[in-house]
């Protein structure tokens, strides 16, 4: 089914994907940002909940241990929003958590684990 084709069809809802892990005739996940009118919004994801599509909205963060940190820079190169960003005098990480979408892609990039997920 053409999910995010129609959300915007029908719901007039913008659907960026951010991460998808889906193969034909299986169960996969899709990470997506939606962005519309409120109501437009409410009314899509009760779409997506009748026709069997789970939906859950993110209430988490990421956090990053200052201790741990090395500011290698690994992070950034997979961060989709660029709210991971290694700053260009003094090569330190910067986190502009407002840009952040929690997509948790850096969690797993991090090789020391300084980056983690607050539930």
């Amino acid at each position: 089914m053409p999910v995010t084709y129609r959300l915007a069809k029908d719901f007039n809802v913008a659907a960026n994907i951010i991460r998808a892990q889906v193969a034909p005739n299986q169960i996969g996940k899709l990470v997506v940002e939606l962005s519309g009118d409120i109501d437009q919004l409410d009314a899509a994801i009760e779409w997506m909940r009748s026709q069997e599509i789970g939906v859950s909205s993110s209430s988490r963060e990421i956090v990053i241990d200052e201790e741990s940190c090395v500011h290698c820079g690994l992070c950034t190169g997979v961060c989709p929003t660029e709210a991971l960003t290694l700053d260009p005098t003094t090569f330190r990480l910067a986190f502009a958590r407002s840009r952040c979408i929690v997509c948790e892609q850096c969690v797993a990039t991090c090789p020391v684990e300084a980056i983690s997920v607050n539930l």
